[in-house]
């Protein structure tokens, strides 16, 4: 044997030592026993992997809080066709956090909107950013039995990325010699959404975007009646393999060793997947997969088709996506589609004095005086008591936003109520003037309290 023969022939071994060793996890792995000693139920977790997924895992701080109740977001911002019935300060809260999840640090809101044009729907991002919130919602709202009070915001999906890291279009596969002798029976092109097995590599199509059950186990010990066949096994099979990957578990955290078939003796989390399972497809049915026509072509996949999720979109690798982190905690807007949340009415201003001016702040929609303008009308009361020949000029403002004439009799019926309190502290009601603004541009638009004062002036 030659010199050279012999070095390769080490190399060959050396590299195959190499590769045997860095298949396998180095100890120690911690393994945490989930049923009974014996039976095999057991989840392994590495450390380091396990440190790695944490640091990946880590949530982004929430956006400071707003003060709930000024005007809607469709009185202030133009074609707000999800979300309308947020209030503009928690609209645009939102929206800023929505900025830090999804968009690129570089383009910020420009990733969906045309510049200083908010209302365009020019870019394509923008109406697929639309169609997701109202996916968010309907999430929350309606798949609790899956996702439970814990829900789900872009950031679960998006991490601080435009495009989600787990997503799939129906996949081709590779090119092979045509007829009978090309036919791969979608095996042996080893996929990372299934764990690089040797199983069909695309089970999504079948199974995450069409009903049916995800079972070809029958219940018989001979095979009559039963009409899956072993393409349908594998298929299953690879599905599988893409839960446990995606979700960093093994077959155990859903099933029984004793018994793989049996509902009953399964973990509760067999349940909870079964139903991940139906919200995907829902999703990808209802939401992902008709927004094909607003991508470029370049955003879709080989087939034509629209980015669609699967398992691994939201969990990425984690049981619980974000380790169970409630981020819906700090965005409840996103909670449930379509109801106003409970809005905190603003504070109310006390009374001020500016010059010769005395301002009275009121609540929002109400004419009732502020538990300390008495102890400011005592004072003009005592003025005009001073002075017979004075009179008091009361001038109620109002918002520039919404009704005009519903503002307009709120505006008046403040007024009122500051003149009704000048003549129960007796003063004559011929010397309290109510009188209309001198310029209606003083009226302010929101709900600023400045657009809820009645000014007295003693002249």
């Amino acid at each position: 044997m030659s010199f050279r023969l012999r070095v390769w022939i080490v190399a060959a071994v050396a590299l195959g030592v190499a590769i045997a060793v860095l298949r396998f996890e180095r100890p120690p792995i911690d393994v945490t026993q989930t049923g009974y000693r014996g039976l095999g139920m057991e989840q392994p977790v590495n450390p380091r992997i396990r440190a790695a997924l944490w640091e990946a895992n880590q949530i982004p701080a929430p956006q400071p809080p707003v003060q709930p109740g000024s005007p809607p977001a469709t009185s202030v911002y133009q074609n707000v066709k999800v979300l309308g019935d947020l209030d503009v300060a928690t609209f645009t809260r939102l929206m800023v956090a929505i900025t830090e999840w999804v968009a690129p640090k570089e383009e910020g809101c420009n990733y969906c909107h045309v510049g200083a044009d908010l209302a365009s729907d020019a870019v394509y991002t923008k109406v697929v950013s639309r169609r997701m919130i109202e996916m968010t919602r309907h999430i929350n709202a309606d798949w609790k039995n899956h996702v439970a009070d814990t829900g789900v915001t872009c950031y679960t999906c998006h991490r601080g990325q435009p495009v989600p890291a787990e997503i799939w279009f129906a996949d081709p596969g590779p090119k092979t010699a045509r007829g009978a002798a090309g036919s791969r029976a979608g095996q042996n092109a080893p996929a990372m959404s299934i764990a690089l097995a040797s199983l069909p590599y695309d089970p999504f199509s079948a199974y995450l975007l069409k009903p049916g059950a995800i079972r070809v186990q029958g219940d018989t010990a001979l095979p009559a009646g039963n009409p899956h066949d072993l393409p349908d096994t594998e298929r299953v099979y690879a599905m599988m393999m893409h839960l446990s990957d995606g979700l960093g578990v093994n077959c155990t955290f859903c099933h029984n060793t004793r018994s793989f078939f049996s509902w009953d003796a399964s973990t509760p989390q067999r349940t909870t997947a079964y139903h991940g399972i139906q919200m995907v497809r829902d999703l990808n049915a209802n939401y992902l997969d008709p927004l094909r026509p607003a991508y470029p072509p370049e955003r879709l996949g080989p087939l034509g088709d629209a980015p669609k999720a699967n398992c691994a979109t939201c969990h990425q690798g984690v049981s619980k996506p974000l380790f169970g982190a409630n981020m819906l905690k700090d965005y409840p807007e996103l909670a449930a589609a379509g109801k106003p949340l409970a809005a905190v009415a603003p504070p109310t201003p006390a009374p001020v004095v500016r010059g010769e001016v005395v301002i009275v702040y009121f609540p929002v929609a109400s004419a009732a005086l502020h538990n300390e303008a008495p102890a400011v009308i005592a004072v003009l009361v005592e003025k005009l008591k001073a002075n017979p020949q004075a009179k008091a000029t009361v001038s109620g403002y109002h918002s520039a936003t919404g009704d005009a004439a519903a503002n307009h009799e709120l505006a008046k019926n403040r007024a009122m109520s500051v003149q009704a309190a000048l003549v129960a502290a007796g003063i004559p009601a011929d010397r309290v003037v109510l009188e209309k603004p001198v310029a209606e541009q003083a009226n302010i638009v929101g709900e600023s309290p400045e657009a809820r004062r009645v000014e007295i002036t003693v002249k």
